[in-house]
């Protein structure tokens, strides 16, 4: 009498659920880097003890050590920084934007962007790097 097994074990891998588990790491990456900006401009930010760092704002006003002005990594000269930076709010429902001015940077150039946020009612928050 010959005995036969109903269920018979299938000997293939099946890549379906390796698949759609590679798809959604691919999404979570995407997703998570986009929301990361960072700045090609180089500059040492000053230190704070903060545990709670807020949102970074899309727009970002960089002073570097030797008076140069940047926005957004684009160069600009400090007469042109009000009428580029309103333009570049004038749309934007609670129009805000980051200082990150190097640690060096003189008082006086980021108190001129201080400035054109208080004339303009613009919110404002300045960059720093937490302490070790």
């Amino acid at each position: 009498m010959e005995l036969k097994r109903r269920n018979r074990v299938n000997a293939e891998f099946s890549m379906a659920s390796m698949t759609d588990i590679i798809f959604l790491l691919l999404i979570f990456f995407m997703i998570t880097s986009s929301a990361i900006s960072q700045s090609a401009i180089d500059v040492k930010l000053p230190k704070t003890d903060a545990t709670n760092p807020s949102v970074q704002d899309p727009s970002t006003v960089t002073i570097k050590e030797d008076g140069k002005y940047y926005l957004n990594d684009e160069e600009i000269a400090k007469e042109e920084l009000e009428n580029v930076l309103v333009n570049a709010l004038k749309d934007e429902e609670n129009p805000s934007f980051t200082i990150r001015a190097d640690e060096n940077t003189k008082h006086k150039d980021v108190v001129f962007v201080m400035g054109i946020a208080e004339t303009h009612k613009f919110n404002l928050a300045i960059a720093t790097i937490q302490n070790d």
